[in-house]
């Protein structure tokens, strides 16, 4: 079962790949070098979760929940403001970005962050449960199983290879400007998605 195993990972990589509130926090935490396998292993663990259960039914149920969307839609929009105002204020503060670097955000704030970002996209959901879902399920038994398999792999190899990959910048980051162009780039990822989600709203 190659094939369908094959489309599970070439899918699963065409949807994480493309920037995100997950993969800009994953990257941020690389660069740091603080706390990256925990970080990897949510974001990779949530998505080979979230994908096995739209396989194997779970992704219908949420497709006909749309208060339950509209909840964490308007729960996420909130989150993402509020990290990128976190990030503008860390921008606006170069002389305090330095010593920012050289300290260790703990690893229970640092999960929690990291939930929130995950559990509060609405896209986590519709693109992992209903599209993955309904992709792995048109490949019958054992097809959507293998499919499943791949969809997995893409997401763990993605957020490892970003997570750990990141570390390669971190020489261009050894300055506070660096750090302040990143975090300018961050409140901005945050904000255009918080508006898309807000705006645009959630297409099923």
């Amino acid at each position: 079962m190659i094939l369908p195993a094959l489309l599970g990972l070439g899918t699963g990589l065409s949807l994480i790949v493309a920037i995100g509130a997950q993969n800009a926090f994953v990257l941020r935490q690389g660069i740091r070098r603080q706390h990256v396998l925990p970080v990897v292993l949510i974001c990779g663990l949530t998505d080979a979760l979230l994908e096995v259960l739209g396989v194997a039914g779970i992704g219908l149920v949420v497709e006909r929940a749309p208060t339950l969307i509209e909840a964490i839609r308007w729960g996420g929009v909130l989150f993402l403001l509020w990290y990128a105002w976190g990030a503008v204020r860390r921008a606006m503060r170069p002389e305090a970005l330095a010593a920012a670097q050289g300290s260790e955000a703990s690893l229970k704030r640092t999960v929690l962050a990291c939930l929130a970002l995950t559990y509060l996209n609405p896209h986590v959901y519709l693109d992992t449960m209903v599209l993955m879902g309904s992709i792995g399920n048109a490949q019958g038994d054992p097809g959507r199983w293998w499919f499943a398999l791949g969809g997995a792999l893409a997401s763990l190899g993605w957020f490892a290879l970003l997570g750990y990959g990141a570390r390669g910048l971190t020489r261009f980051f050894a300055t506070p400007r660096s750090w302040q162009i990143l975090e300018w780039c961050v409140a901005a990822i945050m904000v255009v998605i918080a508006a898309r989600l807000a705006f645009g709203g959630i297409e099923v």
